[in-house]
């Protein structure tokens, strides 16, 4: 369905998915990449630019997955991103920049729990 066709509930899920998001102020992004290279390339320049407290790599992670019109499978990286909501708009737009995918996989997940301490040292680590 083209853009401009969504219903209004569709865009009220959306809106509200996108605000549960920010509520929970810390996030954990999750991307795909075609290499490990590629996969430390794109973790530098978050790190670098204050984008992320913290990345992991996962290398040799296999994906299946459907590709225009056929199953596909490939050999990746996978990078676990944590850093806050506010980030995830420039974090997607510096992703679509570099990264060598159509179009690459970048899915936010919200930090519902966890170590006060360490949660403390994200919000701190990004100031």
């Amino acid at each position: 369905m083209p853009k401009e066709q969504h219903s209004p509930k569709c865009n009220n899920t959306a809106i509200a998915l996108r605000q549960k998001l920010m509520e929970a102020g810390k996030i954990i992004i999750l991307i795909t990449t075609g290499s490990e290279e590629e996969a430390h390339r794109i973790a530098d320049q978050l790190l670098n630019q204050r984008k992320a407290a913290c990345v992991n790599i996962v290398p040799k992670v296999d994906s299946l997955f459907w590709w225009q019109g056929k199953l596909d499978s490939a050999q990746e990286s996978l990078i676990v991103i944590k850093t806050k909501a506010s980030k995830l708009k420039e974090i997607t737009e510096l992703v679509k920049r570099v990264h060598s995918y159509e179009v690459p996989e970048v899915i936010a997940l919200p930090i519902v729990g966890g170590n006060e301490d360490y949660l403390k040292w994200l919000d701190t680590t990004l100031e």
